[in-house]
């Protein structure tokens, strides 16, 4: 892939084969980014797992202290009795057959959709459209509960997805350059916690190969692990 003249520039000053220590990641990273916006920053983990294997499969999720600096849009489907119960608890959009109407036709403007373990056949005729843009609900994200009011609370403070793709790898969302360089520490020590948490009971040995944090306008850091 080509980069432009400010990115060569910059990666100069990311020693290719050096792992930084965490703190220094971060300043770093600080340093060689050029966007004139409030960039995103993305945590890549490299792991030993390979999803071909069911035991070796990893999805989870897990809490990040000082959010992703990203504001999710929260959809709850739920019986209408209900309703008022979600948005209470912050949902942006709540309903039944008027979720699922939107939803049939194309219209799935939120980021998160929850449901409880009653409701969720009822989706099934939506899977298609929801699978592929990852809204699908599911226990393992958490977005499949008895419990809506806190699952809505937790996805508002924070609460993140993060899965292995098909090549072994985790990418997630860990705040934005705005961050302070502390509250991103800790937002990246708490996704690295619950990664190894999580291992999955086929790897054997070590779970983490390789972890780099960057942005989208940014040379990639490696971070020592």
């Amino acid at each position: 892939m080509k980069h432009g003249k400010k990115y060569n520039e910059v990666k100069k000053l990311v020693e290719k084969t050096k792992a930084y220590p965490l703190a220094e990641a971060v300043e770093l990273l600080k340093k060689v980014n050029y966007a004139k916006f409030d960039a995103g920053i993305e945590l890549a983990v490299k792991t030993n797992a390979n999803p071909k294997y069911n035991d070796q499969m990893l999805r989870a999720t897990t809490i990040l202290p000082h959010g992703t600096g990203k504001t999710k849009k929260v959809a709850v489907f739920t019986t209408d009795d209900k309703t008022e119960e979600a948005k209470k608890a912050g949902a942006d959009i709540a309903g039944y057959e008027s979720l699922l109407h939107d939803i049939k036709s194309g219209k799935t403007d939120f980021d998160v959709l929850i449901t409880t373990p009653d409701l969720i056949r009822e989706l099934a005729p939506v899977a298609k459209q929801l699978g592929p843009k990852g809204l699908m609900p599911s226990p393992k994200a958490g977005t499949v509960t008895v419990n809506i009011a806190q699952a809505v609370e937790e996805t508002k403070k924070g609460k993140i997805e993060f899965r292995l793709d098909k090549t072994g790898n985790i990418h997630a969302l860990v705040g934005k350059l705005s961050f302070d360089n502390a509250k991103l520490v800790e937002n990246i020590d708490a996704l690295m916690k619950a990664i190894e948490e999580n291992k999955p009971t086929g790897v054997k040995g070590k779970l983490v190969k390789k972890v780099v944090v960057a942005t989208t306008m940014s040379p990639g850091v490696q971070v020592e692990y």
